[in-house]
């Protein structure tokens, strides 16, 4: 199990480095971060929540297949758009609707390096959308007004220190 970062942890604002390396070590990387996201009750994990600055995420929805998208570059989105409720292992107990295109097309490798296409659309383009967000230093709630942003760091700074408190 890899530990998770949250809010306030620098690596969460920082643009992440392409992976350039594909061997073992990243293979081990993706196999703890599906096994992280799964205990955190997860459908996407990026590498910079678990403090690895690299373009790489890995998404599991249930009834879909388990994949890793190393180097993802959004391809296309659609004109249409759909706001939907969104959480983060990063931000927990924090949930707030999003605005985002509704379908995207997105270019990635896997984890031997073989470049593949997915067209999403639903849960799993907003997944990819909100995890591909992590890679470049953006939090969903970055994407919410000041107002609302202001709001969700507020309710957020609570729970942490009320958990603080129980422990």
């Amino acid at each position: 199990m890899l530990d998770i970062y949250t809010l306030g942890d620098e690596v969460l604002t920082q643009k992440c480095q392409p992976v350039t390396k594909f061997d073992n070590a990243l293979r081990i990387l993706v196999d703890a971060m599906f096994d992280t996201m799964s205990e955190a009750d997860g459908v996407g994990l990026a590498a910079p929540q678990v403090g690895v600055n690299s373009r790489l995420f890995v998404i599991h929805i249930q009834g879909s297949e388990k994949r890793a998208y190393i180097n993802p570059q959004i391809i296309e989105t659609s004109i249409e758009t759909d706001t939907s409720e969104e959480g983060c292992l990063s931000i927990p107990g924090v949930w707030h609707d999003v605005q985002r295109p509704a379908r995207v097309t997105v270019q990635a490798q896997d984890t031997e390096g073989k470049v593949f296409m997915v067209k999403a659309e639903g849960l799993l383009a907003r997944a990819i959308q909100h995890e591909y967000d992590h890679l470049n230093g953006v939090l969903f709630i970055d994407r919410l007004d000041d107002e609302e942003r202001e709001k969700m760091v507020k309710a957020y700074e609570k729970r942490a220190k009320t958990a603080k408190r129980r422990r």
